[in-house]
């Protein structure tokens, strides 16, 4: 199997530096020839490594804006962490005005499905209580974890589409009925606050075919629409929205505990932040949790507002949001009504139409489709621990001395990359300085040994 990864590394740009490597929550990365590499089976794209580099080397790879000018009916889709970048007193309506003013036909937000993704949930979650604790799907990077380093826990996984693809199936078939537009003319593009979504919409898990036609990183359309508004000033002419897109509960469904609030579980949990994620997994992996009936899980610090693809900070961005919705909350107390009662018009048909597929292991220790070889290799690289110094200096090109035992195995690299084992075998007489040099070029770049010893 293939899996598209956003994340991506501008090798003229990369110093091998290693702090992508040590970041790296799944070790996914190796320094080899001065350059970083990523293993493809092992990255979840959650944008670790893009956060710590410091030469600005890893980048996302994304869609370009004028792919939207390649269909009739241009539809953004804006999740409402995208409108809690921008400052309380520039209101949705001018945000909508400036997005249909640079090419957007329709501008749609993505937590419009909410309340039906939540129902569906809910209602998945009384029919299946043998499967506790039930794992939302709502964070794509989340999944991905769980495939590649929580195997066992994939049948845990709510097995439904995304609000993103909810909405995108629903505004298709609005489109089509009331306008007439076919397929090909409808382009729906989601304004993604994180790699991760990007990696899902083009290799989405559980499905064939993804039903957003591309992606546009939020950081450039915000940059693109604050512009906008900078030149526009005071002197501008707004579309007046005649009622809201979402309640106040959808609005604050992408922050942490947005799906938690919802949820029917007697016991639920919020989890957000990587490290924090994969901690708590590997107790319930363990059995050290119990009674815990749903887990929303989320990749970033605070959620999707803490996005590599925001652009300002999280917390204020958080604080924006809940301003919003206690707005939003106020006119629902008044009576006034939001564009999610449309969607429930077409909830039998979304309810038919939001299920995936079987969410599949992809083991990154997956070692040979031979299950006797698997073991032999297993039973090998628990001998190489032993010889390895489990100090997990990183020296070697890969980010723990485990990580190292497995790559040699198989075949990914040599027990003399560590520079212990080198060091002992230069006290035995059976290797030289020169050698050792080698190695080490190898792994860190000729031009990078050669000039530490000229300078030395």
């Amino acid at each position: 199997m293939t899996f598209f990864h956003a994340l991506q590394i501008n090798e003229d740009i990369c110093a091998g530096c290693s702090h992508c490597m040590r970041v790296c929550p799944t070790e996914a990365i190796r320094v080899r020839d001065g350059k970083a590499k990523i293993y493809e089976n092992r990255c979840i794209d959650c944008g670790e490594c893009f956060k710590a580099c410091p030469n600005k080397a890893i980048y996302v790879k994304q869609d370009d804006f004028n792919l939207i000018f390649n269909y009739k009916c241009r539809v953004a889709l804006i999740p409402s962490v995208f409108l809690g970048q921008f400052q309380n007193d520039i209101s949705v309506s001018r945000i909508y005005s400036i997005l249909q003013d640079i090419g957007f036909t329709h501008v749609i937000e993505t937590e419009i499905t909410t309340p039906i993704y939540t129902l569906a949930k809910n209602i998945y979650e009384r029919e299946n209580p043998d499967k506790y604790p039930l794992i939302s799907t709502f964070c794509p990077a989340i999944v991905r974890l769980i495939q590649v380093k929580f195997p066992g826990l994939v049948d845990n996984l709510i097995p439904l589409k995304a609000p993103i693809d909810i909405t995108a199936i629903y505004i298709r078939r609005k489109l089509k009925k009331e306008m007439g537009y076919s397929d090909n003319e409808i382009g729906i593009f989601y304004i993604t606050p994180c790699a991760a979504k990007i990696a899902a919409v083009k290799s989405p898990v559980g499905e064939t075919k993804s039903n957003v036609d591309g992606v546009i990183n939020m950081d450039s359309l915000y940059n693109r629409v604050y512009m906008t508004i900078k030149k526009q000033g005071k002197d501008y002419k707004e579309m007046k929205l005649p009622i809201a897109q979402l309640s106040s509960d959808s609005i604050l469904t992408s922050l942490t505990n947005g799906e938690r609030r919802l949820s029917i579980s007697r016991h639920s949990l919020s989890i957000d932040e990587i490290q924090n994620v994969i901690e708590f997994l590997e107790k319930v992996e363990n059995d050290e949790i119990e009674g815990v009936n749903f887990l929303e899980l989320r990749a970033c610090d605070q959620s999707c507002p803490g996005g590599i693809l925001t652009c300002n900070n999280r917390f204020l961005t958080c604080e924006r949001m809940f301003a919003r919705a206690k707005y939003v909350a106020d006119k629902e107390r008044n009576g006034e009504m939001t564009r999610q009662k449309e969607v429930e018009e077409e909830k039998t048909y979304l309810m038919r139409n939001m299920k995936v597929g079987e969410i599949e292991a992809r083991s990154m220790m997956t070692l040979d489709k031979d299950r006797l070889k698997a073991l032999e290799k297993m039973k090998r690289i628990a001998e190489l621990k032993k010889l390895l110094p489990q100090i997990d200096c990183g020296i070697c090109g890969a980010p723990s001395c485990d990580a190292l035992a497995e790559d040699i195995v198989c075949h990914n690299a040599e027990l003399t990359d560590c520079v212990f084992i080198q060091r002992n075998l230069e006290a035995r007489g059976n290797m030289d300085h020169n050698e050792s040099l080698k190695i080490m070029e190898l792994i860190w770049g000729s031009e990078k040994i050669k000039n530490y010893v000229k300078n030395k």
